[in-house]
């Protein structure tokens, strides 16, 4: 358990802030979809992006960029780390970094802290110490998560998605959506709710 402690799955936090992070994009219409409830409430989030889809949506990428979001790395390919030999875990990953920071200099405000770009989230959350701590020699900050939506789980209803946010959100809490397709439905009932509600509380988003 002590390496997983080098994880970060939550922030101590005595201030009412909250870590919104989506996973999987970008993704044409839902990218835009987010950023568009995002700044309705002012709410800055954290997209851990997969490379493939940054090299097909290379715009997209760069809208999360210029409304201020941060850029997390999801490898090149949304690899499975369990099922992946470090090496290829790992390269994967850094194929995913080129991608990023070749299309983050694109961008309008690309002169952002490039240390924002060192934050890294394992497809399903599954990732062996091996990989795990390569990336952290290489300066990777592992972002797990606090409250997971489902909004992925096609068997939930879209009630149950809002409801898995709702009760389990706190200070300091970071959120799992994904901007993907499956998602869409649940991700798209959910979200504003969940921005509504707690931002009529007195809550800020804030990206990592």
């Amino acid at each position: 358990m002590r390496f997983f402690s080098k994880y970060t799955w939550r922030f101590n936090s005595d201030k009412k802030e909250i870590f919104l992070t989506f996973d999987d994009g970008p993704t044409p219409d839902i990218t835009q979809f987010v950023l568009t409830e995002l700044k309705k409430y002012n709410a800055k989030a954290t997209f851990f992006c997969i490379g493939k889809n940054i090299q097909n949506h290379p715009k997209i990428f760069q809208n999360i960029i210029t409304d201020g979001h941060s850029i997390g790395n999801h490898t090149q390919n949304h690899l499975k780390g369990w099922k992946t030999d470090q090496t290829t875990y790992v390269n994967n990953a850094l194929a995913c970094e080129d991608v990023i920071y070749k299309e983050f200099k694109k961008a309008a405000n690309s002169n952002l802290n490039t240390q924002n770009l060192k934050l890294f989230r394992p497809p399903y959350g599954k990732v062996k110490k091996s990989q795990a701590k390569k990336l952290i020699e290489k300066g990777y900050k592992i972002i797990m998560w606090s409250v997971l939506s489902a909004d992925f789980d096609t068997t939930i209803s879209n009630e149950k998605c809002l409801e898995n946010v709702l009760k389990n959100t706190e200070s300091g809490s970071i959120i799992v959506f994904h901007d993907s397709v499956k998602a869409a439905e649940r991700m798209k009932y959910a979200l504003p709710k969940v921005l509504k509600h707690f931002s009529d509380k007195g809550f800020v988003f804030k990206s990592i």
